[in-house]
């Protein structure tokens, strides 16, 4: 059983590691724009970034389950995207940028299910998806906070203070992490059993013949296809519409989801282990085309505010069933971490394909066409679910996924 000052250590890990993660993204476009590159070159360098973390995301997952201590894999993380900070922060030159790109693209891959395999280790599989949730409620917070904090120091000290900060920040994470003792649930399952496949492609071929793992990978795609571009668009509509009040209501829209993710999310994990996963996933899928709709047919600024709360709901369902599901998926076979990159991978795909495909019907069609066809994507990921997704809990049979 999981000591307490393990616990709150877990708390005060996943609340400062959003803040380190919250130093990148919009951020570096930022700060690279300040120092006279081009749109085509910082598209390019974060490019890379993307492109690392999607080829990395099974062979990470691969490594962290090769890992008999998985703090091991928070420390590397922790360590690795502190020093992608402080390459920002020293030397914003092309080869100092993309080496950093690529470090962060691979530290994340790693970081995200450490932490997870860390979760399922201190609490087991019982308390699993309540956990889960307090992780993505600490998380929330640390992200909100972190956008504050660094928002107003790029704005009023200088853009390089951002990167300085998040270096900084991983100190407390490490402390937090060396709180959390090496602790095993006696129902954790997170060591690689005996008889675990010799290579990563063995690995990976047998985690595909599960008829389970193919179905919710496909429903992840389309929930990103969905989900990934609906609140850019929302935000450019935001500025055509409101251009006084853009940068205050697009602040709005990143903050209102936090604060449900931070509200729902252990609420979500209860509910999952009382009634199932399905019915949690059916939640969170069913809300994605009611915001695509919502947008298309009057994007006003109030109901884009409206839909990002909805969007908060359906992110905190999937922040804790992504976990949950793998976990479910993975019993007995102590591959979680490499299930958790290959449906990692699935994102990455479902992602690319909403952002390219909404922005070609945007300019084809307007931007309103491009909600709709988002919500027509939306409504064919909630039926893909609905009618092939078995339901994956503790009761469920090894084979057919059913109760």
């Amino acid at each position: 059983m999981a000591t307490a000052r393990s616990l709150r250590g877990l708390d005060w890990l996943n609340f400062f590691v959003a803040n380190v993660q919250t130093g990148f993204g919009p951020f570096i476009a930022v700060y690279l724009t300040e120092r006279g590159w081009s749109q085509g070159e910082v598209g390019f360098a974060l490019s890379i970034g993307t492109i690392t973390a999607l080829v990395s995301q099974v062979p990470a997952g691969a490594m962290v389950d090769a890992m008999a201590d998985k703090r091991r894999g928070v420390l590397f993380g922790t360590l690795a995207i502190g020093a992608t900070a402080l390459l920002y922060a020293l030397s914003p030159s092309k080869p100092a940028v993309y080496l950093a790109e690529v470090l962060h693209g691979f530290a994340s891959s790693v970081l995200t299910p450490s932490i997870a395999a860390v979760t399922l280790a201190l609490v087991g599989r019982a308390s699993f998806g309540e956990r889960v949730g307090r992780n993505a409620r600490f998380g929330s917070i640390g992200n909100a906070i972190a956008a504050g904090v660094m928002g107003a120091a790029g704005t009023y000290v200088a853009s390089s203070s951002v990167f300085w900060l998040t270096a900084l920040v991983g100190i407390p994470a490490l402390l937090a992490l060396r709180t959390i003792g090496r602790e095993q649930a006696d129902d954790a399952d997170t060591a690689p059993p005996a008889d675990a496949p010799p290579s990563l492609l063995d690995g990976v071929r047998t985690l595909f013949s599960d008829r389970r793992l193919l179905l919710f990978g496909a429903c992840i795609v389309m929930f990103f296809l969905c989900n990934a571009a609906l609140l850019p668009l929302a935000a450019d509509a935001i500025a055509k519409r409101t251009p006084h009040l853009a940068d205050l209501l697009t602040a709005a829209t990143i903050i209102v989801p936090q604060i449900m993710v931070a509200l729902l999310s252990p609420w979500v994990g209860r509910s999952a282990d009382r009634w199932g996963r399905r019915p949690m996933m059916l939640l969170g899928w069913g809300l994605l085309p009611v915001q695509g709709v919502l947008y298309g047919l009057y994007p006003h600024p109030l109901v884009v505010l409206f839909g990002q709360a909805l969007s908060g709901v359906s992110g905190a369902v999937f922040g804790v069933i992504l976990a949950l599901v793998a976990a479910d998926i993975t019993r007995g076979t102590g591959r979680f971490n490499l299930t958790m990159g290959a449906l990692g991978v699935a994102v990455y795909v479902g992602a690319a394909m909403s952002t390219a495909g909404a922005g070609w019907i945007a300019d084809q069609l307007g931007t309103s066409a491009a909600f709709l066809a988002l919500a027509a994507a939306g409504m064919a990921g909630f039926a893909l679910l609905f009618f092939t997704m078995p339901e994956t809990g503790p009761e469920t049979g090894p084979e057919t996924g059913e109760r």
